[in-house]
């Protein structure tokens, strides 16, 4: 029988055969946002908030705010709100607004959850032994960030951690697209593509209706400065609800063949049980159909954001 260094050294040469449903988060707590005091250690681990402190995905994240609400302040004060009739006006800004609060929701859901983080430096000899390996029985270890890797999972080097079922790293979330914020992702796709079909739709009628009157009768703006901003909302819309139309497409073809996007591109052949379709779809929306799949708020609990709220109050620490 191998000794557990033999096996050690052997990891990074084998496929894996530790299952990916393996229970190994305790102790997940790098590169994000521990909230408690210098001195609160594990115990914090129930009171983390994952964040990934990265410049680039920082900016991007910041940008995709901005042109949200930037289509915001269009679509209310622009086209909306000086239109003559009030139900008009009242069923398409409450349709837009709740579409982007939904939106904007879920991508704080994708960027704040943690995608499915294996343990950082766990592939140590005492947790080897508590394995209790049977003999010839291999796993792998991953030699970027020294932890035991989870069948399906890859390393991303910007988060500098092993994703279970890593999908990609996305920029305009600031996060990996993983096993426990895909279904966020593919709302935050969806409700963008919404938003940006609406947005087209609300402004084509805006210059409709402003080339039959004048152009000061139907904006408070001048005739330049709204044409400008309704020209780059258009621009805006159009580039948004491509990019999100694909992604959207392209997430839901990988969640009904269960292979994410990594293990396409290296077409990488399955040795796991695959969902297939509906399957797929309940594994990682959760349960049966339902308006639940729809709604970025849920699991999300009063208690635990009052105790983040708590922790902030006695400061905020890093852990890269």
């Amino acid at each position: 029988m191998q000794s557990s260094s033999h096996r050690l050294r052997d990891m990074e040469q084998h496929h894996p055969l530790l299952s990916a449903g393996g229970d190994v988060e305790a102790g997940s707590l790098a590169a994000e946002v521990i909230v408690g005091g210098p001195h609160s250690g594990h115990a914090a681990g129930n009171r983390t908030l994952w964040f990934i402190q990265d410049s680039c995905g920082m900016v991007c994240a910041a940008m995709t705010w901005f042109l949200v609400l930037y289509a915001e302040f269009v679509v209310n004060f622009v086209m909306l709100l000086p239109a003559k009739n009030f139900w008009y006006s009242l069923l398409n800004g409450a349709t837009f607004n709740s579409l982007a609060v939904l939106a904007l929701a879920s991508h704080l859901r994708t960027m704040l959850t943690d995608p499915g983080a294996v343990p950082k430096g766990n592939a140590t000899k005492e947790y080897m032994e508590s394995l209790q390996l049977k003999p010839g029985e291999v796993i792998y270890k991953c030699p970027k960030c020294c932890s035991i890797k989870p069948e399906r999972a890859h390393h991303c080097s910007i988060c500098k951690r092993c994703i279970r079922k890593m999908d990609h790293h996305c920029p305009w979330v600031n996060n990996c697209v993983g096993e426990k914020n895909q279904r966020f992702f593919v709302l935050f796709t969806m409700y963008i593509a919404l938003i940006s079909a609406h947005a087209l739709g609300l402004s084509g009628m805006h210059f409709f209706t402003c080339v039959k009157v004048q152009w000061n009768e139907c904006s408070e703006f001048s005739p330049g400065v709204s044409v400008l901003l309704l020209i780059f909302l258009c621009l805006e819309a159009v580039l948004f609800l491509t990019f999100t139309a694909v992604m959207f497409g392209t997430q839901i073809h990988s969640i009904c063949n269960d292979e994410t996007e990594i293990e396409r591109l290296k077409n990488e052949k399955p040795t796991w049980e695959r969902r297939m379709r509906w399957e797929g779809m309940k594994a990682v929306f959760g349960g049966p159909p339902s308006l639940l799949w729809c709604n970025p708020f849920t699991g999300l609990r009063l208690r635990r954001l009052m105790l983040l709220a708590q922790g902030r109050r006695g400061g905020s620490e890093f852990s890269v």
